[in-house]
Parts: C-alpha cells; structure tokens; sequence
C-alpha cells in the first residue's frame, strides 16, 4: 500500500530533477561556462533533495517543521520558475518546455500526499477492527428495519382485522335494525287498522259490556329504570320470623289482641310484609 504513494513522487521527482539540471546547463551554458551551469543546476536538484530528505526523516520521526517544509516549496518554486523561464525565451518547442515546467511543483505535492497517507495509515488490525465494528453496525441497522417492517405489517395486519370486523358488527346491526323497522311497521299497521279494531271489540264486549281496550305496542326504546330501594327500607322477614314477631306482638297485653289490632301494630311498628303472609303467620300462631 506505502508503494502506491511513494512510487509516483519519487518518479516525479526523478523528472524534474533531471528536467531542472538540463533546462539550466542549456540555458546558462550560452551566458557562462558549463560547469558553472552544472552547478547552478546541481545546487538546485540538491537543495531540493535535501529538503526533502529532512522533511522524510521529520515525518518518519512523527515531527514536522514548518521552516524546512517552507525551504523545500522554495526551492520546487524555484526549479519551476527555472524551467517557465526557459520556455518563455526558447525559440523552438516553447510550448513543450512550458507544458513540463509544472513538474517539480506536482512532485511537492505527491510528497506531501505520501506524508497525509502515512500520517493516516493504520495497522491490518485496526483495520480489521473498524471494518468488524462498521459490519455489526450494518448488522444492527438491518435487523433494526426488518423489526420495524414486520412490526408495521402486524399493525396493518390487526387494523385490517379490526376494520373488517366492525364492518361486520355495523353489517348486523344494520340488519337487525332493518328486520325491528318492518317488524314494528307492521304492528303498526296492525294496530291502526280497522280490521283489528272490531276484532278486538268482538272480543272484549261480552266480558265488559260498553269497554273497548286499547292494544298498545311493546315499548321499543329507553326505559325508565326501576327505583333504588331506600337506604331505611327494612329487609323482608322470613316465615320464623314473622311468627315470632307475630306471637310477640299478640301477646304484648292481656287480653291477647285481634288480628286487626295486631296488624295497625305490626305496621305502626316499621315492619314491612304484604296482608297475605301477615294473614298466615297469625293463622300459625293462633292454631
């Protein structure tokens, strides 16, 4: 993976190196001697290999230094300012001498992209580490929405249920309702008509003479409820003992008392029972 990176700058580097020392031999060469004009060049590429070799072993170090990495972009700046010269005065092929001339720049930065992927790079563990963690989170937010899912497909699932059972309910109800609308229409009907009228007459006259009832429909609606019994309502007594109370209440004077005095007593006294079962308990207690 390092051979990626580092390959491509120090074949760039190679270049322009070799481009920025012939662009100066042949340029100064005509003005000055050519070994001074290998100097110049020399001096150039040399600066700018030890610049880079300083900033290499910084990095390799984990420290970086702006001062040396400004010296470095110097002398790259200079080698292209070197050859933009030379293709700005050449007479022959200037088009071809500029086109190159961005070389020793676009090697800087291949550089300083090789120093970013260093400062980045991680172990094959690491890596195998955040491609596990981003796996299980993939896992998770998978089985996340097919939770969600199935549980939107029961939802819809028990809303349709329900709704196809309340249409049923309305359904019957609607027939019932129907089925009582004919069923009292036609009570209705029975109960207006003249027909039904004489009947009824026929009927009733020989039993009560000069009474003619009238047959009315069975309540179809609300009803008023049946009344609470009160908080002081006394309970109904059993046969023992309404006897007892009875012979209690018959014996409380000399003479014993008459059933109708007995009766105003036993009412005067709070006690409920109907005439019937007050009747009897004294038939019992008097035999």
């Amino acid at each position: 993976m390092k051979a990626k990176t580092v390959l491509p700058a120090v074949a760039m580097t190679a270049v322009s190196m070799v481009l920025t020392l012939a662009v100066v031999v042949m340029w100064l060469g005509t003005a000055v001697p050519w070994p001074v004009a290998l100097v110049v060049g020399v001096g150039i590429d040399g600066g700018w290999l030890a610049t880079l070799a300083y900033e290499r072993r910084l990095a390799a170090q984990g420290d970086h230094n702006r001062a040396v990495t400004a010296v470095g972009w110097c002398f790259g700046l200079l080698a292209a300012g070197v050859l933009v010269a030379h293709a700005l005065t050449a007479k022959e092929s200037a088009g071809a001498w500029l086109a190159v001339a961005w070389l020793p720049v676009a090697a800087k930065a291949l550089w300083l992209v090789h120093g970013l992927w260093e400062r980045t790079a991680l172990t094959p563990g690491a890596l195998g580490a955040i491609r596990g963690i981003q796996q299980e989170a993939r896992d998770e937010a998978a089985v996340a929405r097919a939770r969600l899912r199935a549980e939107a497909v029961t939802e819809e699932t028990r809303l349709t249920a329900v709704t196809q059972a309340g249409a049923r309910v309305a359904r019957v109800q609607a027939k019932t309702a129907q089925a009582l609308s004919r069923a009292w229409s036609t009570l209705e009907t029975a109960r207006d008509g003249e027909d039904t009228a004489r009947a009824l007459t026929c009927v009733t006259t020989p039993v009560t003479p000069g009474v003619t009832p009238r047959w009315d429909l069975p309540v179809w609606g609300p009803t008023e409820p049946v009344p609470a019994l009160t908080p002081g309502a006394a309970p109904a007594l059993s046969d023992e003992a309404l006897d007892a109370l009875v012979d209690q209440i018959r014996h409380s004077e000399v003479p014993t008392l008459s059933y109708r005095e007995l009766a105003a007593r036993f009412r005067a006294a709070g006690h409920s029972a109907s005439e019937v079962r007050l009747r009897a308990a004294w038939k019992r207690v008097v035999a």
